[in-house]
């Protein structure tokens, strides 16, 4: 039986399959140039591959042609599903739906009166000294007011007038729009009038209905309406996806990803819980393989051909309740992550008086210069300029044929070109090298910074953490992002270049409710929140397949608390005592803001349940030293890196040929089948029995 792992990224899409099947093993043994063999002690093996992600010429769906290259079928021939036991997967499809706003149509009915309440927003100015601001596109297309409207006291102040209400849904049912958002004020405690319009969409034909009692039960209209309109506008796209997967794949059980770190079954994925799919099963498989290495303070760093995602982990996952992606306000939880737009594939460019790196992305097609489909210079350009990627060491998964190693001669050509062109203008005399080595540095800094917003400036001393890092261009930085961080300590998973997808492996079930309190923190309030929290807890099973009841549950309880006359919220743990709960809150709140205001009373937001029902995790094999301690790993070659300004002799050593023990105290190069890893100056790299490769500062 095959399980698999998959994480479809901008650029590449990773694999991790667990299999028994001896046939499927001898099989790719024999193409070891496209897929990572290791054995488990269970007898099982884990098969690890990558594949672009778009490739139109060769296959529609990236995932699906992976699962049928492991396999061994071609396109024409029907997935043998009895074959396969589980597909767990995150998707990128309602992030760039979103991003590009390419969701479905929708129309948004919204109590009368609040018309334009989500284009106003909350009117806050993300640049300051811009004098024309752009407001993001609305999602919605049309806006119907539906002449209803309770009190914040749940008292009914008009009801819903059905007649015009049906007849302004039929309108925009006839124009051509299938996707339905219902958000009316105070529905968040006093759902009857949402119900009540809901039946009305669902009786004239809507087939995408998302009302904001559901989506997100929570106060602020404005965040909890934005929330119900993204979720109407990426459920169908999602709906779409997940069916023309599911009907690859009959009959067997697909699991999806959610933001907030949590699997679900495909039929319960939701657009609203799936803009960081992709990104949150990385942060799983690092805070997971970082704790079976002995580590408890993680800043995870995730480096991609499109972005890089960085994240901050003491115990727990982080999660935020407020975000904004791409323009759109979320007030559903989802883990608490970075994102910036430098990547493997971020476009180098030199403005006429600076050097530029990102935000555009060549993606993989056209993808870096190297990729051989004409396109423009990439950081990944700039580190095979430096000799930090070297093409015999790097799938030959490129050009039209989808066959040929990496072009470094186009590389080169171009770097010369640019370094001319920037001599010219400014008249410094680069070398090419030395161009390449300062877009880099750009991009270090860019990832530098984003890693100091969510660790540093949150009161977090980051040189107390262990630096994970992943995805297929983590490795070729990491030591250049813990110098410029003051970190000591990198920890690099063997499957780091596919960490997303094996973080889909080592992830639960997870299934969160939360509902809206807003009242004052006192012993007379804990009656109420007990009550409102085992009501959400009820809810949160209701929403997991109870046929797994080998597995272990957890169940987490929360509040969100603030002080009164405040608007920011720090999530801790529920208890029956009061003081417990505001000595923790001072805490958090003195550690993040730096001062705490013994004097104020505090105010209950919302509470929150997790259900937490523990998987089966693919166990990772000891390996034993069989080597003397004496003798050092030997090199396959020697190449020329250019780091520290200036050219190193640099041994290239296969990761496999490492054993426990072994140690690389000078600049040098570790090759992986999925990624490379650089060993800067002053660095110094050790394997552990676990196969774990963990970088040491020498300074």
């Amino acid at each position: 039986m095959l399980k698999i792992f998959a994480d479809r990224g901008g650029t590449f899409t990773d694999i991790v399959a667990i299999t028994n099947n001896q046939t499927i093993i001898e099989r790719l043994a024999k193409h070891p140039e496209r897929f990572l063999i290791v054995p488990l002690p269970n007898q099982e093996w884990v098969i690890v591959y990558k594949l672009l992600s778009e490739n139109p010429e060769q296959y529609q769906d990236a995932a699906i042609q992976g699962i049928r290259d492991i396999i061994g079928i071609s396109n024409q021939e029907s997935i043998p599903s009895q074959t396969i036991e589980v597909v767990k997967m995150g998707t990128t499809v309602a992030t760039n739906a979103l991003l590009e706003r390419k969701g479905d149509r929708v129309v948004l009915a919204i109590t009368k009166g609040f018309k334009d309440a989500l284009r106003i927003g909350y009117q806050n100015r993300p640049n300051i000294f811009a004098r024309q601001i752009i407001l993001p596109t609305m999602l919605y297309e049309q806006v119907i007011e539906v002449n209803e409207r309770y009190n914040a006291h749940g008292q009914e102040l008009i009801a819903v007038n059905i007649e015009q209400t049906k007849n302004d849904l039929q309108a925009a049912y006839h124009t051509g729009i299938r996707s339905c958002a219902i958000v009316f004020m105070h529905s968040d405690r006093y759902p009857k009038h949402e119900q009540q319009v809901a039946q009305i969409a669902h009786k004239i034909g809507f087939t995408q209905i998302s009302v904001s009692h559901q989506v997100s039960p929570l106060m602020k209209l404005v965040s909890r309406g934005d929330t119900t309109v993204v979720d109407a506008y990426l459920t169908p796209i999602l709906r779409r996806y997940v069916n023309q997967v599911a009907s690859q794949l009959p009959n067997v059980r697909l699991m999806f990803m959610k933001s907030d770190g949590g699997l679900t079954d495909a039929q319960q994925f939701q657009g609203k819980d799936s803009i960081l799919s992709g990104p949150a099963g990385g942060i799983v498989g690092a805070v997971q393989t970082s704790k079976r290495a002995g580590f408890e303070l993680v800043i995870t760093f995730d480096m991609g051909g499109t972005s890089t995602d960085v994240a901050h982990f003491k115990g727990e996952y982080e999660r935020q309740l407020d975000s904004e992606i791409a323009g759109a306000r979320m007030r559903v939880p989802v883990l608490a992550i970075n994102t910036i737009a430098a990547g493997g594939g971020s476009i180098l460019f030199f403005d006429g008086s600076s050097y530029r790196v990102g935000p555009q992305s060549a993606g993989s097609n056209p993808g870096p210069a190297c990729y051989r489909r004409g396109g423009q210079l990439t950081v990944t350009d700039a580190n095979v300029m430096l000799g930090k990627i070297h093409p015999q060491y790097f799938p030959s998964v490129f050009g039209n044929t989808g066959n040929l190693p990496l072009d470094q001669d186009i590389v080169k050509k171009l770097f010369i070109q640019l370094s001319q062109d920037i001599t010219a203008v400014t008249g410094n005399n680069s070398t090419p090298e030395q161009v390449a080595a300062g877009f880099i540095a750009i991009a270090v800094e860019n990832m530098a910074n984003a890693i100091k917003k969510i660790s540093l400036q949150r009161g977090y001393d980051v040189t107390e953490y262990v630096l994970c890092c992943f995805g297929g261009a983590g490795g070729q930085v990491a030591c250049l992002i813990a110098d410029t961080l003051g970190m000591k300590k990198i920890f690099l998973h063997p499957y780091a270049g596919v960490l997303s997808a094996y973080g889909m492996g080592l992830a639960d079930v997870r299934a969160i409710k939360e509902a809206g309190v807003e009242q004052l923190l006192n012993q007379s309030l804990i009656p109420h929140l007990q009550q409102l929290i085992n009501s959400l807890e009820i809810q949160a099973r209701s929403t997991i397949n109870s046929d797994e009841t080998s597995s272990k549950e957890e169940i987490v309880k929360k509040l969100n608390l603030k002080y009164d006359g405040t608007n920011s919220t720090l999530n801790i743990n529920f208890a029956d005592d009061v003081a417990l709960m505001r000595k923790e809150f001072e805490t958090e709140h003195k550690s993040r803001y730096g001062f705490i205001q013994s004097e104020k009373t505090l105010i209950v937001e919302s509470a929150s349940v997790e259900v937490i029902q523990k998987m089966d995790t693919p166990e990772e094999p000891l390996i034993t030293r069989n080597r003397p301690q004496t003798v050092a790993p030997k090199s396959v070659e020697t190449v020329k890196m250019f780091t520290a300004n200036q050219w190193y002799d640099a041994p290239v050593y296969r990761r496999e040929d490492l054993q426990p023990g072994d140690r690389i105290s000078q600049p040098a190069i570790i090759v992986e089948k999925i990624s490379t890893i650089v060993v800067e100056a002053n660095w110094e790299a050790i394997l552990t029995e676990r196969n774990h490769l963990i970088l040491q500062s020498l300074v």
